[in-house]
């Protein structure tokens, strides 16, 4: 069933102190620092569905940020993703208080075999009644690799070519395993005079054998609302773009908000692959990365923002940079000419930055900082909303919004914003029923044309 385009909104948090604007926990307005108690959880849960919110999305990491200035040490310092506790355990608390939110979190392939997983995601697929989506991921980080028994992180073509198999192992529990009509009655189970709760011929093993994971199955866990849950995924790189467009259902796109012709490229290139593997273009949602500043008027939304600046770090961001690209910028200094910057992974950005204000000195520091603030969107309600409309006019269908502090940054966006967007017509005013994906695509059961169905069991 085709619905009419609407707008997106998910919250994109981490259940850390430090996810994206580092230093901003030192702030008395802000709760990252209870992010180990369910309360600023389950409250939080609570204000995104007041404001007809499509999910939270938990973003993960599974190692240290380690090759700024050659060590973890000022990761620890900053409460730079670390210490970080693990996104699953919070599903079910917010669940719990919630009725129709979206939950989705991410679990990099290599953390865990491809069978327990998929009973992890079955599970507690059954308990939110169907409103799990996970976030495909193949981690990044050195030390991810080598915490999980790894001699170091795999290349990146492994990393892939083990998620596809990963893939292509949990599709097969997920929707080979057991048929439909395997137990017996139903959701029901009314059989129980019979004293038969499921029918033995219906439910197979999958006897998969491949070049990284062999399992025979069954599956442990009876169908979920979804079977396969919520496909979410980031990978940006041409490898990544690939994976995206044969699995992925909803896509983290990441561009700098002053350029609405790059995620219009990044949404045409995947819907372009997504054909070639013989699927719906339409059946994939793009999220563009946000930061919304929001204040009563424009000037005491930039007052806020500079407010918040002076709480940002610095060592914090150079840290989780040098994670990410895998470069140590620990020896650069912050006061040098862009233009005289030698780090390869760097000449992107300081492009885009010499292209913007090409008359004006730029150093280090000020890319750094810019790069920090270049996904903020600043300004009154009906700004911000203005800002929004344009980039779902260019072809991205939502947005994952990051918090400054917590919960007030959503507070602020949910009582301003959300009544302008939903003025216009944008965004959703009342939950569909159903599960998550029931609610973005209008059925609960993942697309006939995805690989995962291509040998279900009808």
């Amino acid at each position: 069933m085709n619905r009419p385009r609407r707008m997106l909104l998910n919250a994109f948090s981490m259940n850390c102190i430090s996810h994206i604007h580092h230093g901003m926990w030192t702030r008395p307005d802000t709760r990252q620092l209870e992010y180990a108690s369910f309360a600023p959880w389950t409250e939080l849960a609570q204000l995104l569905e007041r404001g007809c919110f499509d999910a939270i999305f938990l973003a993960d990491v599974i190692g240290a940020h380690d090759v700024f200035r050659n060590g973890s040490e000022t990761s620890i310092v900053e409460a730079m993703q670390i210490p970080i506790n693990d996104p699953a355990m919070l599903i079910p608390a917010m669940a719990q208080a919630t009725e129709h939110l979206g939950l989705a979190y991410t679990s990099s392939v290599l953390q865990m075999p491809p069978f327990t997983f998929a009973r992890q995601i079955s599970t507690l697929d059954h308990l939110t009644a169907g409103r799990i989506g996970w976030n495909i991921v193949t981690s990044a980080l050195r030390n991810a690799g080598t915490n999980l028994g790894f001699a170091g992180l795999p290349s990146h073509e492994e990393r892939y070519a083990r998620a596809d198999e990963y893939l292509e192992v949990v599709y097969k529990l997920w929707e080979e395993s057991w048929e439909d009509d395997a137990v017996l009655g139903g959701a029901a189970h009314r059989d129980a005079a019979h004293r038969r709760y499921a029918e033995p011929s219906k439910i197979h093993p999958i006897n998969h054998v491949g070049q990284y994971y062999n399992v025979e199955g069954p599956h442990l866990c009876e169908p979920s609302p979804q079977r396969t849950p919520l496909l979410f995924q980031a990978g940006s790189s041409t490898r990544g773009r690939s994976f995206a467009a044969r699995h992925a259902e909803c896509v983290f796109v990441v561009d700098s908000l002053a350029a609405l012709k790059g995620p219009a490229s990044v949404v045409r290139d995947i819907q372009t692959q997504a054909r070639k593997f013989g699927r719906d273009p339409n059946g994939i949602r793009f999220f563009q990365g946000l930061s919304p500043i929001v204040g009563g008027t424009e000037a005491e939304a930039k007052a806020k923002l500079d407010d918040y600046m002076e709480s940002y770090s610095m060592d914090g961001a150079l840290a989780h940079i040098s994670g990410i690209m895998g470069v140590d910028l620990g020896d650069v200094d912050l006061e040098a000419p862009i233009e005289s910057i030698e780090v390869e992974a760097l000449r992107g950005w300081v492009k885009g930055l010499v292209e913007a204000e090409p008359k004006k000195t730029k150093t280090f520091r000020d890319l750094i900082r810019a790069r920090t603030i270049e996904r903020f969107i600043v300004g009154a309600p009906e700004q911000v909303a203005d800002g929004m409309e344009d980039w779902f006019n260019a072809g991205v269908d939502g947005f994952n919004l990051t918090y400054s502090v917590t919960p007030g940054t959503f507070v602020d966006f949910i009582d301003g914003v959300v009544p302008v967007l939903q003025r216009r017509g944008l965004v959703q005013t009342e939950y569909a029923p159903g599960a998550l994906r029931e609610k973005i695509f209008g059925h609960a059961k993942i697309a006939r044309d995805h690989p995962a169905t291509s040998n279900r069991r009808v």
